[in-house]
């Protein structure tokens, strides 16, 4: 599976030459001129990073930066000409991972990018959480060991999890980024599939928050996940699921 990157840069000649650059090394690259149609394409799509512009037509690389941080821990990296402390203290307080300031050398860029994948687990052919081991090359998920069963949407959710580990996704978030923007579903579609994974999951490590949606268990916190798929669930399954 090819590393996705969104740039979003809304000068011609600077976010040609920097897709040039990265697609040289052999990232997918989705390209946007304007905040309001990476939002959509961010909701719509999963990408390994983000590199924003400030400076934008609609929505503003801040802004932007906001938004996508309620769906998930995508690295994002902003490159701007704005180069004053409030700026770039303004981005961090928002959880950006890394600022580079306009101009610069293409090739310290790509290096950031390239630590930022590698930080994010992206350039490993496998991501590890605890005993869980998922290789998003080919959809494959193993569990102390073990080979898991999952089919493309169970895969989806569980490296969606992992991805943002600490972080609680409602149902409405999970839906949009497994199923796409459009999906044609409901948290019905998302309780299924979770009850299903549990009952795959030698432990249970995914934990339920009520009333909001579901986050990776924390080191210590799983437990025998046998008990998701005995008929008592079926009892607890709009609170459990």
């Amino acid at each position: 599976m090819a590393i996705r990157i969104m740039l979003v840069e809304d000068d011609a000649n600077i976010s040609n030459t920097v897709k040039a650059f990265l697609k040289e090394r052999g990232y997918a690259v989705d390209a946007c001129l304007d905040g309001d149609e990476a939002l959509v394409k961010f909701y719509d799509n999963p990408y390994h990073l983000a590199i924003l512009d400030i400076m934008l037509q609609g929505m503003n690389g801040h802004e932007l930066l906001k938004e996508f941080r309620k769906l998930n821990n995508t690295p994002i990296l902003m490159m701007t000409a704005l180069s004053d402390d409030k700026n770039q203290i303004r981005a961090f307080d928002a959880e950006a991972d890394d600022y580079v300031t306009k101009p610069f050398k293409m090739q310290i860029l790509m290096k950031r990018v390239e630590a930022l994948l590698r930080r994010s687990g992206a350039l490993s052919k496998d991501i590890h959480s605890g005993k869980l081991v998922l290789t998003p090359e080919d959809y494959r998920g193993a569990y102390d060991g073990a080979e898991l069963s999952l089919t493309l949407k169970e895969f989806g959710i569980l490296l969606l999890l992992v991805q943002n580990k600490g972080k609680t996704l409602s149902h409405e978030t999970i839906l949009t980024r497994v199923w796409g923007y459009d999906a044609d579903g409901d948290e019905s579609t998302v309780h299924t599939h979770i009850k299903n994974l549990r009952a795959k999951l030698p432990e249970n490590i995914i934990k339920t928050v009520r009333g909001v949606g579901y986050r990776l268990a924390d080191a210590g916190e799983t437990g025998d996940a046998s008990a998701s798929s005995r008929p008592i669930d079926a009892l607890a399954s709009d609170e459990e699921a």
